[in-house]
């Protein structure tokens, strides 16, 4: 296959090079440790200025503790902070966590819903969370936009948008639905390991033979960061 030189090739291209250097399904890709909706959507709302591996942490004793939305919304405040703490921001990480447990409770029967227009109702919840639930464990086309997906799409030159929600849409606009949610676990796993936002490692990138961005000798010239 030649160089991909539309932002539609070079999503395909993308796409396929990412399945073989991490293989796997959604849930076996998403970094997050999980057992069903209810742990994710909270495991995500944690995660926000966190790392996974951070967030891995302290959801066992979590989870131990309230196993599900009725015992979460019947928390106290004060007691879910003590356990979050380690992820940062926990004040505001625990209101979201009893606003969205009791949505859960009030609105959905404690079951986490299955639909994007219902999720973003939920406290602590908007279009990125909503699309990792939604492809991780519900197997729907959702595409998460975060900091990984933003930097990557830039420098891979798949659009230009820098507003999350209309880089989802570009990109969804490329790829067939089936691929929305491999295709941005696999770019966030790439972007945490080899294009970083400082010091990429292009020599390493399995992408580099046809990325506008491409630092290698010999290969690209560098077009944006």
């Amino acid at each position: 296959m030649g160089t991909p030189r539309s932002p539609k090739g070079r999503a395909t291209q993308t796409s396929a090079r990412l399945a073989l250097e991490y293989p796997g399904t959604p849930r076996e890709l998403c970094a997050l440790e999980h057992d069903g909706p209810f742990q994710l959507l909270v495991a995500t709302i944690l995660s926000a200025q966190s790392t996974d591996a951070g967030v891995n942490r302290v959801t066992p004793a979590l989870f131990a503790r309230y196993p599900t939305a009725f015992d979460l919304a019947a928390a106290a405040q004060l007691e879910v902070e003590a356990i979050i703490k380690p992820t940062g921001f926990f004040h505001a990480k625990a209101r979201s966590l009893l606003g969205m447990a009791s949505a859960l409770v009030e609105r959905f029967d404690g079951s986490v819903p299955s639909r994007m227009e219902d999720l973003v109702t939920l406290p602590g919840v908007g279009r990125k969370t909503a699309n990792v639930i939604l492809s991780v464990d519900f197997g729907v086309p959702g595409l998460p936009v975060d900091t990984h997906v933003l930097r990557l799409s830039g420098r891979l030159g798949l659009t230009e948008e820098t507003d999350p929600v209309k880089v989802e849409a570009a990109l969804c606009a490329l790829l067939p639905a089936r691929e929305w949610g491999p295709f941005s676990l696999r770019v966030i796993l790439h972007g945490r390991r080899v294009c970083v936002a400082k010091n990429r490692r292009c020599d390493l990138c399995a992408l580099a033979d046809f990325c506008p961005s491409s630092l290698t000798p010999g290969r690209r010239t560098p077009h944006r960061s």
